[in-house]
């Protein structure tokens, strides 16, 4: 089975005897939940009011907390000399970016050659001579599904907005028919599978293996999307939407320019499509691979054939004999060369660093309220509250969610705040899975001004913003609430 996660985390300091801060004022668990109170009011202020960038509030909030909670300097930073003395910071940071780092890039450099060779249109043009003109927009569902597993949400918007507008132009209907159930198959993904950077940096905070989470995704994210694709056909029909021609001519523009680089890089685009077939294949190679490792050590006794499968489906061997496939079926195959490969791949992951940045804080906030006894404080807190650990898990990622926008912070700091009811419970791994799911369908709820893929929605799609929060925002609510409901009622059979 794939390694788990926390192989790759450092030790946090024990739990924590404290003295300073607010305790002195407030006593122990009192001083401890208003410290991590005004956490939270300083996390969000910075984000909102101040436009601080979400890794530096993150950063700041999270040593913020530790002084005010009474860990010690040398507990937070360290020394600069060499001594026993473990830096919580440095251990949070290292423990989560150690294995997420590595998923995400791996990930965002699979997703852009599938972008680069032409995957995205094939897959759409495919899937809709299959389903016809009348079933064009579920076709456009499926693609934003199958699609949004190895690429971001943004890069999926920008590659097929041009096959939406050219549907819908063709149809004369309303452009959100096909629009709509694109982006709820792109946010699902997103959401709830890896090797998407949400999903990922949860299951590191909370020692899961991504084979859970990868069936988990499935579990809850099938019936989430399907969910949305209804609303999405019900509004499509009430509300019509012009296909934007500034919008068309600007993807053509876009996409000329795109080639035009790919041709200075060395990519000359080919007559041949890719076959579709191929492109299945690549994105399904690291899922079933994954998937049979996590479950060999349930079906299979230790053997010869089960050390195989946990080698082939660690996440590390996984992504990367799919990115060689992919390096080597729609690349050196169909004449690209080496520097080709490199000049797309080293491009792909310039966006990928301020995504790392802020799980990274995420994980030094969640090693900050474990040391310093908050989690513990607010584990004790909320198992009095009685509500289940699932429920609260998807109330304080909403939240968190509509007050600050970024999905990324809402997950990876209720993580933060879970992991001890989870570890007191001795939870088991598709549990956690399923913590995780609720987690991430509370990140997505409600996205509206605050959340830049609002403006993005609406920008490519020439949408209002008043028919946005008809649609968009209400369809991502639906999916939100679909995919926790989901989650809740598997978690009592779990």
């Amino acid at each position: 089975m794939s390694l788990p996660l926390t192989a790759f985390a450092a030790p946090a300091p024990a739990a924590p005897p404290h003295t300073g801060g607010l305790l002195l004022l407030l006593g122990g668990t009192p001083g401890l939940l208003t410290v991590a109170a005004l956490g939270i009011v300083l996390l969000l202020f910075l984000i909102i009011k101040v436009r601080l960038q979400p890794f530096v509030a993150l950063l700041a909030v999270s040593i913020a907390v530790g002084l005010l909670a009474g860990l010690s300097v040398t507990e937070l930073f360290g020394t600069v000399q060499r001594s026993d003395a473990v830096s919580t910071i440095e251990s949070g940071m290292g423990g989560i970016l150690g294995h997420v780092a590595i998923i995400i890039g791996l990930g965002t450099m699979l997703g852009a050659i599938l972008e680069v060779s032409g995957g995205a249109e094939v897959l759409a043009s495919r899937l809709l001579n299959l389903f016809g003109e009348r079933r064009a927009p579920l076709a456009m569902g499926l693609t934003g599904l199958i699609f949004g597993i190895p690429v971001f949400f943004d890069v999926g918007i920008f590659v097929l907005a041009p096959l939406v507008y050219a549907a819908a132009k063709r149809s004369g209907k309303s452009i959100l028919l096909y629009c709509l159930p694109l982006l709820a198959g792109l946010s699902m993904t997103h959401a709830f599978l890896p090797p998407h950077p949400g999903p990922v940096a949860a299951a590191g905070l909370l020692h899961v293996q991504l084979g859970w989470i990868i069936l988990m995704g499935v579990v809850c994210g099938i019936p989430a999307v399907l969910a949305a694709w209804a609303y999405a056909a019900w509004i499509g029909r009430r509300i019509f939407v012009a296909v934007p021609q500034d919008m068309v001519e600007a993807a053509d523009e876009a996409r000329q320019a795109v080639v035009a680089e790919q041709r200075r890089a060395g990519v000359e685009p080919r007559e041949t499509p890719v076959p579709l077939a191929t492109v299945l294949t690549i994105i399904g190679t690291p899922l079933v691979l994954i998937l049979a490792a996590t479950f060999s050590s349930i079906a299979l006794d230790p053997s010869p054939a089960r050390s195989v499968l946990e080698f082939l489906g660690n996440p590390f061997v996984a992504l990367t004999l799919a990115l060689v496939l992919a390096y080597w079926l729609l690349g050196i195959r169909r004449g690209w060369s080496r520097k080709s490969l490199e000049t797309v791949s080293t491009s792909s992951l310039k966006p990928v660093g301020n995504i790392l940045l802020v799980v990274g804080a995420g994980g030094v906030f969640g090693a900050v309220l474990k040391a310093s006894g908050v989690a513990q404080a607010l584990s004790d807190t909320f198992h009095g509250v009685g509500l289940p650990v699932i429920v609260l898990s998807y109330l304080i990622s909403l939240v968190l969610r509509v007050a600050q926008g970024s999905a990324t912070v809402a997950i990876v700091t209720t993580a933060g705040i879970v992991a001890p009811l989870l570890a007191a419970d001795h939870s088991s791994q598709a549990f956690t899975a399923l913590v995780i799911m609720a987690i991430s369908a509370g990140s997505i709820f409600a996205s509206h001004v605050n959340d830049g893929g609002f403006w993005m929605v609406a920008k490519y799609f020439g949408i209002t913003e008043r028919d946005t929060l008809k649609t968009w925002t209400v369809l991502e609510s639906v999916l939100s609430v679909a995919g926790f409901v989901v989650a809740g009622v598997v978690s009592v059979f779990v």
